[in-house]
C-alpha cells in the first residue's frame, strides 16, 4: 500500500452566486407591474351628482320645488322639460331639440332665473337642480348629449333618474 498513487482532489470552487443581476430584474418587474396597474384603471366621466338622499323633494321635502328643473328624454331625440313638480308645475311642459338654440338656451335661461329667485329670497348659493330622466325609448347618445349640455351650461347639481311618475308617463305618452 505504500506505492498507491495519491488521490487527486479537485479544488472546490466558490459556491457563492452573484445576485446583482437578479435584483435589477426584480426592480424592473416591480416597476413594470406598477405602471401596468396604473394604466389599466378604468377611466370614467366625473359626474357631479347630489347625495342619494338629496332628491327627496316635493311639497314636504327639503328641496324647494322652484329649484327643480326636470328634463325628460324620449325617442326621436325629443326633450321635454318642466319646472317644479309635474303635479304642480310652475309652468307648462315644453318640448325642445338638442343644440345651442334648443335645450342649451333653455337650460341657461332657467339657471339664470332660478339663481335670481334664490338670491331674492336670501340664498344666493342655492341654484338650479336638474333632474334628467331618460325613458326606455331614448338612446344612449341622447343621455351623453344632455350630460354635455350640463357641462357646457356649468350646471353643478344634476341627477340621472330612471323612475317616472304617473304624470310624467302620461306626458311622454301624449307627445
Amino acid at each position: 500500500m505504500k506505492n498507491m498513487p495519491k488521490k487527486v482532489r479537485s479544488k472546490k470552487l466558490s459556491s457563492r452566486v452573484d445576485l446583482t443581476a437578479m435584483v435589477s430584474v426584480s426592480f424592473l418587474l416591480i416597476i413594470f407591474f406598477m405602471v401596468v396597474g396604473e394604466l389599466s384603471k378604468p377611466n370614467g366621466a366625473n359626474l357631479n351628482l347630489p347625495d342619494q338622499d338629496g332628491i327627496t323633494c316635493g311639497l314636504i321635502g327639503h328641496i324647494k320645488p322652484n329649484r327643480l328643473y326636470t328634463i325628460l328624454l324620449d325617442d326621436n331625440n325629443k326633450v321635454i322639460t318642466y319646472s317644479g313638480i309635474l303635479s304642480y308645475p310652475l309652468e307648462n311642459p315644453k318640448e325642445f331639440e338638442f343644440g345651442k338654440k334648443g335645450i342649451r338656451e333653455e337650460v341657461l335661461l332657467k339657471k339664470k332665473q332660478i339663481q335670481e329667485y334664490m338670491t331674492s329670497v336670501g340664498k344666493p348659493k342655492s341654484g338650479i337642480i336638474v333632474v334628467i330622466k331618460p325613458s326606455s325609448k331614448s338612446n344612449f347618445q341622447n343621455l351623453v348629449d344632455i350630460l354635455d349640455e350640463m357641462t357646457i351650461s356649468k350646471i353643478d347639481n344634476y341627477v340621472i333618474e330612471n323612475e317616472f311618475s304617473i304624470e310624467e308617463a302620461k306626458l311622454l305618452a301624449s307627445n
